[in-house]
This record gives C-alpha cells, sequence and structure tokens, in this order.
C-alpha cells in the first residue's frame, strides 16, 4: 500500500498481450464503493495507462481538524483486459491490482511521475514536513512561540502517517528510529506570542506556521447602489419629499477582511515552508474570538501570488510578508 499525491496525475497501467485482448477495464473503488468503470479499445503488445487521481479526488473530503490526523481515502483499482471490444467478451489473464490511500498531496515536477509518499528524496521514518535532506542524516527544526503546545505527522517505516505531539517546553523530539526534529521557542515580542497559520503542506497533512510580528488587517467593502425616486405626490397637495430619505439606496452590501502577516526571521531552509504554504489549497488561521473566550479557527487564501526566495548571502536576515483574505464574506450571506 502506497499513499499516492493526489494533486498530480497517478497512473495505473497493465501490459496487453500479441492477440486475443480487445479491449481493458479499470475499476476504481473508493472506500469500499466502487466508484468508476472505465473501458478502453486497446492495441495488442502496448501497455495501456488509466489515470485515476483526478476521478479519486473528488472523493477526498478536507476540512480543518483540530487532531492534526491525516485525512486520505482507500482506493482500490483493477485492471482487466477482455477479448472484446468495450469491456465486453470473456477475460484474458489475471487482473492488475492495487490498494493504495490517497491524500491531499503533491510532488514536484523532479519528483518524476505518480509521486508517493515520502517522496524520493526521504528515508523512512521521516517527519512529514520541510527539512533538511541529507540521506540518513535528515535533519527537521520547527519554530514555535514559548510555552505552545501542538501536533506534527510523521511516516513510520512500515508506511503509516502517525501524529506525534510536543509539549509547551520541548525542544526537541527524538526516537522511532526518527531523525532528530529541533523545536527552536520563539520569545514573545512587541507584537505578543504571533499568528499561528494551519495549512495542509506538500505532503498532505496539517502544519502550523507561526508569523512573529506585525499582523496588519484590513476591512474592504463593495456595494451597488441606485437612484430611487423619493418624491410623494398625495392627492390634492403639492409634491413633497422627506430630507431624511436618502435618494441614493444602497443594496447588497458585502465586506472582506484581509490579514497582511510578517513572519519575522526565519533560517533560509524555511523557505519551503513559505512555498508549501503558498501552493496550498487549504488554510486556515487563529483569531482572538469576539463572541466568546478564546479562539477561533477561520478558512483563510494566500492572497501573494508570488514570493522572492531570500538567501542570507543576499538578503542577510530572512523575513516574509504574506498577505491573506478571509475565505468567507465578513457579512454572514450563506444561505
Amino acid at each position: 500500500m502506497a499513499y499516492l499525491a493526489l494533486r498530480n496525475p497517478q497512473y495505473k497501467w497493465i501490459t496487453i498481450p500479441s492477440s486475443g485482448v480487445l479491449s481493458t477495464t479499470c475499476t476504481i473503488t473508493i472506500n469500499g464503493t466502487l466508484a468508476y468503470t472505465l473501458n478502453k479499445n486497446v492495441t495488442a503488445s502496448t501497455t495501456i495507462h488509466f489515470e485515476i487521481a483526478e476521478l479519486s479526488r473528488d472523493f477526498l473530503t478536507i476540512a480543518y481538524d483540530g487532531s492534526y490526523n491525516a485525512q486520505s481515502i482507500d482506493i482500490v483499482v483493477s485492471l482487466q483486459n477482455y477479448s472484446g471490444s468495450n469491456g465486453t467478451g470473456s477475460a484474458v489473464g489475471s487482473p492488475s491490482n492495487s490498494t493504495d490511500k490517497g491524500i491531499e498531496a503533491y510532488g514536484t515536477f523532479t519528483e518524476a511521475v505518480s509521486p508517493q509518499l515520502p517522496f524520493s528524496n526521504r528515508q523512512l521514518p521521516t517527519w512529514l514536513i520541510a527539512g533538511e535532506p541529507t540521506g540518513i542524516t535528515d535533519i527537521f527544526e520547527i519554530f514555535i512561540p514559548e510555552n505552545t503546545s501542538g501536533y506534527i505527522n510523521h511516516m513510520n517505516a512500515a508506511e503509516t502517517i502517525i501524529r506525534s505531539n510536543y509539549s509547551a517546553t520541548d525542544t526537541q523530539i527524538t526516537g522511532s528510529g526518527l531523525p532528530t526534529l529541533n523545536i527552536t521557542r520563539i520569545p514573545c515580542t512587541k507584537y505578543g506570542t504571533g499568528t499561528r497559520v494551519v495549512f495542509l503542506n506538500k505532503f498532505g497533512v496539517q502544519q502550523d506556521l507561526f508569523f512573529f510580528l506585525k499582523d496588519v488587517k484590513n476591512l474592504s467593502r463593495t456595494s451597488t447602489s441606485y437612484n430611487s425616486n423619493t418624491l410623494v405626490s398625495p392627492y390634492d397637495e403639492r409634491p413633497y419629499y422627506s430630507q431624511q430619505d436618502a435618494a441614493t439606496k444602497v443594496f447588497n452590501t458585502q465586506a472582506k477582511q484581509t490579514h497582511s502577516l510578517s513572519s519575522g526571521f526565519y533560517p533560509e531552509f524555511a523557505v519551503e515552508y513559505f512555498e508549501q504554504l503558498l501552493l496550498s489549497e487549504y488554510v486556515w488561521m487563529v483569531i482572538p474570538a469576539r463572541e466568546h473566550t478564546g479562539s477561533d479557527f477561520i478558512p483563510v487564501t494566500v492572497k501573494s501570488s508570488k514570493m522572492v526566495i531570500k538567501k542570507s548571502v543576499n538578503d542577510r536576515l530572512i523575513e516574509y510578508t504574506i498577505e491573506f483574505e478571509d475565505a468567507f464574506n465578513y457579512i454572514n450571506n450563506i444561505r
């Protein structure tokens, strides 16, 4: 079983013999239920391919999960050759079966076709975050405010995704054959303990990224207006209008809130965290609750569409400013 990165094309294939086969049927079963049956007419002495990621990804539901457990689907694919066209006739040979898990992950161009977790440059077991891959001596580091606990995912030698937790005072996690994970504690600044952003990273699991400096909020409004006739013409009296009744009417007023966050100073290798945040399609932000005590997790989109990859030789101190936008209207209009 493998974890398939469903943001990339994923191919399943079967060999077509030199004679006796005119078509191949591909069945895709998601979470125990047959979802798709695909038929292709084939040519002798070739290999036939089916791309399954686009169809399978439709069944993957991503939502904020405070437990930080990986969200995935079970995918069973069966390829069978048939003697007739369009999946008719008798079955020829044995089916090619595969059982995998699909996850909201992606591999880059250099990680080749049909990428699977943990990707080609990682040794198992490994942390499912960006790191400095150097073979079996990988070094991983996260940056967390003081007195803050949290969760982080890793993949063990059996290719199972497991959630780990760290306490409010941990500065390192070791054991279970994993590379060392260093937890660098960032002290409070005049801006508080920072803003926590949760995003689905390259490996398809939730990851925290803290922005330790300024948080600038902006509110923008859109509306539509029209001119209304406020003149009243009663019978046997002269027309009149009220000075308090607006002639220009405003309606369909909506608003969006944006957040411009400054990261504070990060080491050069941590650019991968910000790159994966920029490329993520699922992002949440922790904000102080207005109507109750505590905090709210709200969905946001990364409004910034580009970033400069900073290097210490060029920039000395590395800091990123990223703009986010609430993924909902400020005035609730959900019906």
